[in-house]
C-alpha cells in the first residue's frame, strides 16, 4: 500500500535524512508535501528531485522567489505559518513527519492528529507544550504518535517486549554533552564556541546548546511522560557517553531491554515510517566487535539543574511545560546572540517558572499565551539586566 508523506521542516537535518530514507524505501512511499521556513533554494531543489504535490514556505517574504524557482513544476505553492496546518491536514496524506523548531508547528500537529494521521514527531515542542492535549486528541481520532528522536524511538522499540503495565522504569540515556564531568563553576563562563562543540551529534545550534545545558534531556522527560503514559517517578536519566545504547526499559521481572545502534538518525526515522514492519535500510550498522566498553553514570543535578526542573515541570503539568519550553527557547536565543552568558540560560528559565501561575486543562490558545508570556518575560529580564550593568 502506498504511503504518502508530508515533511514539516524538510530542509533541516531531520528533514533531509527523512527524504533520503523515503528515497531508499522505494515505491511504497511518496513525498506528498514539503515545507521550509526560509531555505527557499533548498526547498526548490527538493521539489525538483522528489516531485511533491505541495510545497510550503512559512516565511511569506520568500513566496515570490519560491514560485519563480518551481514555476516549471506541477506543484502547488503555499506560504505563511498557516500553510503548515494546511499540508498537515491534507486528506491524501498518511504520515506527517514534523521536524520544525519551536511552537510554530503546534497547530499543524494538532490538525494532523484530528484527521487521524500517523504523526512521526522529531521535534520536542508538540509533546512538551501540548502533550496532554495532543495525546488525548490522537486517541479520540485514531491517530498514531511515533517518536523520531533516537531516545524515544529506542524506548518505543524496547516497549514491544512487554505490556505497558509491566514497565518498571524508562531509562533515557544522554551523551552528557560537551561539559560532562565539569562543575557548575567550570561551565559558568564557557563560550558559545565551546557550547556548540558537541562530542557526538551534528545538530542545529539551538538543539546543540540544549544538549550542553542538558535541557534536551529535561524536555525528553516531559515528552516521555505523555508519549508513553507513565508516571514521572518511572522515568530516569543516565549519562552514556558512548551513545550506543539509545535508551532502555526495565520490566517488573527485572529484565532490561535496550535498543542499540550507531548515532544515525536514519534508523528512528525509518522505523516511524515503516512500523510495525522492519525493512532493510540505509542506517549505518553497529560493529559490536569494535566496542571496548559501555559506561553509565548519573547526571550531576547540581551542575545541570535543567534536568531537575524538567522532572518538576513534568509532575506539575498544565501550562508549566509551555513556559519551560518557551523560556528556554528565548534564553538560548539570547545566548546565541551574545547578550547573556551560558549559566544565565537556566537562571532565566527558573525565574520564569517561579513567577508563572500554572493553569491545568489548558486550551491551545492558553498554551500559546503561556508561551508568549514566557518569551516576553525573558526578553524583559535580559533588557533590565543589561541596563543595570551599564555605566
Amino acid at each position: 500500500m502506498l504511503r504518502r508523506v508530508t515533511i514539516l521542516g524538510s530542509t533541516g537535518s531531520i528533514g533531509k535524512n527523512a527524504l533520503r530514507v523515503i528515497e531508499s524505501l522505494g515505491e511504497g512511499y511518496e513525498v506528498f508535501a514539503l515545507s521550509a521556513h526560509s531555505s527557499v533554494e533548498l526547498l526548490a531543489e527538493q521539489a525538483r528531485r522528489y516531485k511533491p504535490k505541495y510545497v510550503a514556505i512559512t516565511n511569506a517574504d520568500y513566496e515570490k522567489q519560491l514560485r519563480e524557482l518551481v514555476g516549471d513544476l506541477e506543484v502547488e505553492v503555499l506560504s505563511g505559518a498557516e500553510s503548515l496546518t494546511e499540508i498537515a491536514g491534507l486528506e491524501e496524506v498518511d504520515i506527517v513527519l514534523t521536524a520544525v523548531v519551536g511552537a510554530v508547528g503546534l497547530a499543524a500537529v494538532l490538525a494532523a492528529a484530528k484527521k487521524g494521521k500517523r504523526l512521526a514527531i522529531a521535534n520536542k515542542e508538540p509533546l512538551v507544550v501540548a502533550g496532554e492535549l495532543l495525546t488525548s486528541m490522537a486517541r479520540e481520532n485514531g491517530a498514531e504518535i511515533l517518536p523520531v528522536d533516537s531516545e524515544h524511538s529506542a524506548v518505543f522499540q524496547a516497549l514491544q517486549a512487554g505490556k505497558r503495565e509491566e514497565v518498571s522504569r524508562i531509562i533515557l540515556t544522554s551523551s552528557g554533552g560537551p561539559f560532562r564531568g565539569m562543575s557548575e563553576e567550570e561551565i559558568a563562563n564557557v563560550t558559545l564556541e565551546q557550547a556548540l562543540a558537541h562530542p557526538v551529534w551534528e545538530m542545529g545550534r539551538k538543539i546543540t546548546v540544549d544538549s550542553a545545558t542538558m535541557m534536551n534531556k529535561a524536555l525528553e522527560v516531559i515528552e516521555a511522560r505523555w508519549l508513553f503514559g507513565v508516571e514521572v517517578e518511572k522515568i530516569e536519566v543516565l549519562i552514556h557517553p558512548e551513545t550506543i545504547v539509545h535508551s532502555m526499559v526495565e520490566f517488573v521481572d527485572g529484565s532490561v531491554v535496550a535498543q542499540l545502534g550507531t548515532p544515525d538518525m536514519c534508523l528512528p526515522i525509518q522505523y516511524a515510517l515503516t512500523y510495525p514492519a522492519r525493512v532493510a535500510g540505509i542506517a549505518e550498522r553497529l560493529q559490536l566487535d569494535e566496542m571496548s566498553k559501555l559506561t553509565f553514570e548519573r547526571p550531576n543535578l547540581e551542575t545541570f539543574r535543567a534536568i531537575s526542573l524538567g522532572f518538576d515541570v513534568a509532575r506539575t503539568g498544565g501550562t508549566a511545560a509551555a513556559v519551560f519550553n518557551a523560556a528556554n527557547e528565548a534564553a538560548v536565543g539570547e545566548f546565541l546572540a551574545g547578550t547573556i552568558k551560558f549559566a544565565r540560560i537556566v537562571e532565566l528559565i527558573e525565574d520564569c517558572l517561579s513567577r508563572h501561575g500554572v493553569k491545568r486543562g489548558a486550551s491551545v490558545e492558553e498554551l500559546l499565551e503561556a508561551d508568549r508570556w514566557a518569551r516576553r518575560e525573558v526578553e524583559e529580564s535580559v533588557k533590565c539586566k543589561v541596563k543595570s550593568v551599564k555605566p
